[in-house]
């Protein structure tokens, strides 16, 4: 799906099952009660966003929980912007074509910066950056949650090809389930000021507190 010349319809396809999938597996509503709904943040930034499923959803959240937050969500790939744009989002929400580097020139600050599924794209020296960018973008807390590389998430994932049909899920997402880190190979690879903490299923959450 990186490729800019990939099926349109399949990225669509795409776009739109990331919301299954991570509210099956990404664990965002405990991390918003552990981490995010107790601080009672006012802004909030999503890098890589996609198709913007997870902001949405934490804006929801917020909104229930009569928090005041206004979240920006970033993405380098005009086409995931397009999509999310597309779909009807709460108004504190703004989406913008953008990466982290053009923020922090900016001076761009938020309460807390968040990204999911970003971590395995990077190599070591890209995800010593990012996290340097996620230190100087957040005011109080960064909070990166990916996928734990694991036999058996890779061959869990591996029987949902039926039901993703149509899409870059599957290959993507088995690529994914390769290149991502180890909660070992992760915390050995960022600063020592982060942390890293294993979750359910097969879940890394890469954490930075001021």
């Amino acid at each position: 799906m990186d490729n800019p010349a990939c099926d349109p319809g399949k990225l669509a396809h795409t776009y739109r099952y990331f919301a299954t999938i991570n509210a099956l597996v990404a664990g965002w509503r405990s991390i918003y009660l552990t981490y995010i709904r107790p601080l009672q943040p006012r802004t909030l930034l999503d890098i890589g966003c996609g198709g913007g499923d997870i902001v949405r959803q934490l804006a929801t959240w917020a909104k229930q929980d009569g928090l005041e937050l206004t979240c920006t969500a970033i993405e380098p790939d005009q086409r995931a912007i397009n999509f999310a744009l597309s779909l009807a989002s709460p108004a504190n929400i703004h989406f913008l074509q953008a990466d982290a580097a053009e923020l922090v020139k900016q001076g761009k600050t938020f309460d807390i910066v968040i990204s999911n599924h970003v971590l395995h794209h990077l190599e070591s020296q890209e995800l010593r950056r990012f996290c340097e960018l996620s230190e100087k973008l957040s005011l109080e807390l960064a909070l990166h949650n990916d996928i734990r590389r694991h036999d058996l998430a890779y061959l869990a994932f591996s029987l949902t090809a039926p039901f993703f049909r149509k899409s870059f899920i599957t290959p993507d997402g088995l690529t994914s389930i390769k290149r991502s880190y180890t909660q070992q190979e992760l915390a050995g690879a960022v600063p020592d000021k982060w942390q890293v903490k294993a979750g359910l299923p097969f879940r890394n959450l890469l954490i930075f507190r001021k």
